[in-house]
């Protein structure tokens, strides 16, 4: 999952034989003798829990390099230098900023004219702090949708602790309160909802209405269209997906001249089948390839196809962008315009419009490049103003509606972000905001370097820090999955917890991601996952190779799939390893699909269920590959309490079975956090130090 974990949200899946808060217990407890640890807050597994964590932050919290790391992590995290990021909405600029004296967050807004004074006059919309001491809850943000084009209403979304499941709200900006139930204010109970604005009164939603409403998956199986003040369960249905699909969904596109209602389902991770909803209610598919990447902006039908696509006597290749004209395309026209071709070096990491311009972010060998492309002069193509040609390229902030206005983030694993605002209506290009640097990064370098997998491919892989030529301590990561591409970017707490500290850092661009366009992601889809595994102990062995370091000195962490990557060095490359770190991951992939969103990744790793897919499921899954006489690195498994994402029994079996064969593992669980582990900057500065000061003590 990139810079968070990205495995998509949702809630329980599959429930064949009950069991507490979407849990699945067997009734067979000898094929597992842990399953008690799935129940998520029965008392029995929260005492484990506690004893757990007693065990290990009693031996990882004491000293006085732990209490550094968290207190310096908690001031990069708590900085008033940051950049507040903001994203336009009208003529106001949004922004939502933790610190230390807020630590669950402001939702605040600003002019261009007041930002750009490095000062602004913020106007506080919420207080999330305020509204949990108020209510008693542990109110975490999830974001808002403001209604376009007035701008007076949102629909907030708050969770629990973190969690994927949301409430959610409707706000009123002008007098910055909530608008109650009661006086026609829409409001949704916790569940894992989807819901936008229709009109001021109406908006698309599909939530949790009792049975048969959500997907085996835990998304939303049924969208409505709620008018204001009537019972959401009583909504007119527009469209509805088998209970077996990922999720439905409902959009309504408000650009001026060009409204229409999109709706569809996602039949698996990684396909979707979109219609447009006419007037009357009829519904016709945008036929396009099911698993291609699709979008619908004024006249335009931009496709970006993820396997090749044949058009009359052309095939276009996977990871191609290619216009069309929306209307003729539905008429049956199919003349496509080439946007842009893939080569072995380049991919289209992703795109976005401004009001008459399409800006394309490449990756080239992994590094970003931009350009400009103009629809109205015959998709002319020019380098976009701003664009970083060494780091990492990032926009943050676009209203396609408003104006040609683009904001970008520009940064590098040892250059810190510079947040820039350009027009291209104008030419105009401004700094508006410089990121502190939190660590001293004279004389590191950031070197690309590639490694040769078992089956020849060549695996790039990032080594950033001092540039010596004596083996030293590495930390290691890498993600490889649904994907998304780990690209160059600046991190205050990798560079001040372990760069400025005399280690060094990589970043391992295995197959499975996006880094080289979707050949790249689905070349390791299922029987072919081995692969991506491959490639990490690949580049573990490259950096030895090149006395970057040496096995004893070589730490790795990742998270969620990263965590199931983990999960598989851990338990079939050991001896390449100095020390592990596991967070918030998939382990049990024998039981993956009957936990919470699990039945959505299918697609992705096989259906344990079938004989032939479990063949090869069997041979990496980290659980069932555990032995108790290998020789295993000292390991560290972080997850939640509240990650209603991936189950938090993932980690708790796995470090239940390594104790009851003898291995030293230390674990923590945070009772709050959801998937990103911490539900605040408090609670990400701890992990953070626990993390590091693992490592630091095994490889340091």
């Amino acid at each position: 999952m990139s810079r968070r974990w990205a495995l998509v949200p949702p809630v329980p899946a599959r429930r064949p034989s009950g069991g507490k808060n979407g849990t699945v217990i067997e009734p067979d407890p000898v094929a597992d003798p842990y399953l008690w640890l799935e129940e998520v807050t029965g008392d029995r597994p929260l005492e484990w829990v506690r004893a757990r964590n007693a065990e290990s932050l009693g031996e990882l919290t004491t000293g006085e390099r732990f209490a550094e790391l968290r207190d310096g992590i908690r001031e990069v995290l708590d900085s008033d230098e940051r950049i507040p990021y903001v994203r336009r909405r009208g003529e106001l600029l949004y922004n939502f900023w933790q610190d230390a004296e807020h630590p669950r967050g402001l939702w605040r807004r600003t002019t261009l004219e007041s930002y750009r004074t490095g000062e602004p006059d913020w106007e506080l919309l919420l207080d999330v702090d305020a509204l949990g001491a108020a209510e008693g809850e542990n109110w975490v943000w999830q974001g808002a949708a403001v209604r376009k084009p007035e701008y007076v209403r949102a629909l907030v979304q708050l969770s629990r602790g973190g969690a994927d499941a949301i409430v959610v709200r409707e706000f009123d900006l002008p007098t910055r309160s909530f608008v109650p139930a009661g006086d026609g204010g829409f409001e949704l109970p916790e569940a894992k909802s989807g819901v936008g604005w229709v009109d001021a009164d109406t908006v698309f939603v599909g939530t949790d209405t009792g049975p048969g409403s959500m997907t085996t998956s835990g998304y939303p199986r049924v969208m409505r269209q709620w008018r204001r003040g009537t019972p959401v369960a009583e909504a007119p249905v527009v469209f509805e997906a088998p209970e077996t699909d990922v999720s439905a969904f409902a959009v309504h596109d408000d650009t001026e001249g060009f409204e229409r209602d999109l709706v569809g389902r996602s039949p698996d991770f990684h396909t979707s089948l979109e219609y447009l909803r006419r007037p009357d209610g009829s519904l016709e598919l945008i036929d396009v390839p099911p698993d291609a990447d699709a979008g619908v902006h004024r006249e335009w039908l931009l496709v970006r196809p993820r396997s090749p696509w044949t058009l009359g006597e052309t095939t276009y290749p996977e990871g191609s962008l290619l216009a069309f004209g929306f209307d003729d395309y539905l008429a049956g026209g199919r003349d496509a315009t080439v946007l842009f071709t893939p080569t072995p070096s380049r991919s289209l990491s992703y795109h976005a419009w401004t009001r008459h311009h399409l800006i394309l972010m490449v990756l080239e060998d992994v590094t970003t490049r931009t350009e400009v492309l103009t629809p109205e002069r015959g998709w002319a193509r020019s380098p976009l103003p701003g664009g970083s040609e060494l780091g990492s390229t990032d926009i943050v902030g676009i209203d396609p509606e408003a104006s040609d206005e683009y904001l970008l983030d520009v940064s590098g694993y040892t250059q810190a972000s510079t947040l820039l605002r350009g027009d291209l209506a104008t030419g105009e290009l401004e700094t508006l905001r410089r990121a502190p640097e939190f660590f001293d990064a004279t004389g590191m370098s950031v070197q690309q370097y590639f490694a040769v997998s078992d089956d020849g491919t060549r695996i790039p892989y990032f080594v950033v820090g001092d540039q010596t030529d004596s083996p030293g301590p590495v930390l290691m990561t890498g993600y490889g999955g649904f994907e998304v591409s780990l690209t160059p970017h600046y991190s205050g707490i990798i560079g001040r917890g372990w760069l400025a500290r005399g280690g060094r850092y990589v970043v391992a661009n295995i197959r499975g991601g996006g880094e080289y366009g979707p050949a790249w992601h689905t070349s390791v889809l299922g029987e072919h996952r081995y692969l991506a595994y491959q490639d990490f102990a690949a580049v573990a062995r490259d950096l030895v190779d090149r006395k970057i370091t040496t096995p004893d000195r070589l730490a790795i962490h990742g998270g969620s799939n990263g965590g199931l990557l983990m999960g598989v060095m851990l338990t079939r490359y050991p001896e390449l390893f100095g020390a592990i770190v596991i967070q918030v991951p998939l382990l049990d992939m024998r039981r993956y699909h009957l936990l919470l969103a699990g039945a959505s990744w299918m697609a992705e790793y096989g259906d344990p269920d079938s004989p032939t897919d479990w063949e090869w499921i069997s041979k990496y899954s980290p659980y069932q590959n555990l032995r108790p006489d290998a020789s295993l690195p000292p390991v560290l498994v972080t997850t939640s309490t509240r990650d209603d994402r991936v189950h938090p029994g993932h980690a708790r079996k796995m470090v239940a079975r390594m104790r009851e064969y003898g291995y030293r593992v230390e674990y923590y669980e945070n009772i709050e956090g959801g998937h990103g582990g911490a539900a605040d900057n408090a609670q990400r500065a701890f992990q953070w130090g626990l993390v590091l000061e693992f490592c630091w003590r095994q490889v340091g």
